[in-house]
């Protein structure tokens, strides 16, 4: 790959999260195998509101074939230029891909959602998955008024169905973090054939030497505090085994969970939101890691985190979690009485505990090791060589 340069395209969201993590990881890991590389970025939290709806309806901001030139110019332009998008909107957009394939450039469009169609990406509607928007169908969005805003919602609507067929014309390979990714991905348009499977990766640092489960002092959710990531379930779940549990997480249902937490009598600490030096500190003091996620995700971090840290994981069998944890780690989705009979084993078997763990270092070790993620992104690349 010494004659490949590539430029990481994103556009930062409102609130951080998983995807600023991914681009990160993608970029350190394109410097560890020596490819020239560098970062294309805008910034949502830079945007007036309706800035970014004219940008969104327009496809993209202008001048963005200059951008790309600039970056390439930066990173050091070799024989072979790819553009790796991860989030596009609202504000580089189709243009950006497009702006790409004029310059010469070859095209990668990361999916870590289902934003091409679902006008929150998450496809979550009433505490379900939602199925209804794919492809440029998107009315949904408008008559369920999804962004709970009638406007924005009519803007996401008519965007992304304005810019679907462009977009998938645009693109020589998408890529998912997961199989359940994929399946998803082929239900709303995506051509399958198109689609490559390239899983998440960690840093070395990230890795445990063994695992300390057994001397672990509470169990341990790392999550945003919104409803979808049923931090409410653990909650439930651990009162009802009485066992500890640390919440790291901020966010608007805080004030409710503390509540429901001294209504339940749980012994419940809410650390509130934790940088990752905080949250290594937090699962090196972990007996088990809950991941109660109830909307179907790509891939978590959360739960890959906690696999590397060799702690044992009970995860929802929700999305991807299965194939990232197992799923015999797994428990149905809400289920208070099934999670916390699965938290009341753990807690009372140390033996047990530190056994899972070493399972789980050693699956982090083989799934999700940088070297892995490295092979698979050449093999992607070489694929897109003239």
């Amino acid at each position: 790959m010494d004659a490949l340069t590539v430029i990481v395209a994103h556009n930062r969201y409102r609130q951080v999260g998983g995807e600023e993590r991914c681009v990160a990881l993608q970029l350190a890991a394109l410097r560890a195998a020596g490819v020239a590389c560098a970062l294309l970025e805008r910034d949502s939290a830079e945007l007036a509101r309706s800035a970014a709806a004219r940008a969104l309806l327009a496809g993209g901001e202008r001048g963005l074939a200059s951008a790309v030139a600039a970056a390439a110019a930066q990173a050091g332009r070799e024989r072979q230029l790819v553009v790796h998008a991860h989030n596009l909107l609202p504000v580089l957009g189709v243009r950006l891909l497009e702006s790409a394939r004029r310059l010469g450039a070859r095209t990668v469009l990361q999916l870590h959602n289902l934003r091409l169609s679902c006008s929150i990406g998450i496809a979550w509607r009433n505490g379900r998955v939602c199925r209804q928007c794919r492809g440029r169908f998107t009315l949904p969005a408008v008559l369920h008024d999804c962004r709970r805003s009638l406007p924005e919602s009519v803007v996401y609507a008519v965007a992304l169905a304005r810019h679907f067929r462009r977009t998938l014309a645009a693109v020589d390979r998408f890529v998912v973090p997961s199989a359940y990714a994929l399946a998803r991905a082929r239900a709303i348009g995506v051509p399958e054939e198109r689609v490559r499977v390239v899983p998440h990766y960690l840093p070395p640092d990230a890795f445990a030497s063994s695992s300390c489960a057994d001397t672990g002092r509470y169990a341990l959710v790392a999550a945003r505090l919104v409803p979808e990531k049923g931090v409410e379930w653990a909650l439930r779940a651990a009162s009802a085994a009485r066992v500890p549990l640390v919440v790291a997480g901020a966010g608007p249902e805080q004030a409710r969970l503390a509540a429901l937490a001294r209504e339940l009598a749980a012994d419940v600490r809410f650390s509130g939101w934790a940088s990752a030096d905080e949250l290594r500190r937090l699962r090196a003091e972990a007996a088990f890691v809950l991941v109660p996620s109830l909307v179907p995700e790509f891939a978590g971090y959360a739960a890959l985190e906690a696999l590397a840290a060799g702690l044992p994981v009970v995860a929802a069998r929700s999305g991807a979690l299965p194939e990232l944890v197992g799923d015999d780690s797994c428990v149905q989705p809400g289920a208070v009485d099934e999670l916390a009979e699965r938290m009341a084993l753990l807690w009372g078997d140390p033996a047990r505990r530190r056994a899972e763990g070493e399972r789980n270092l050693a699956r982090a070790r083989e799934r999700f090791a940088r070297e892995r993620y490295i092979d698979d992104i050449r093999a992607l690349y070489r694929e897109l060589a003239p």
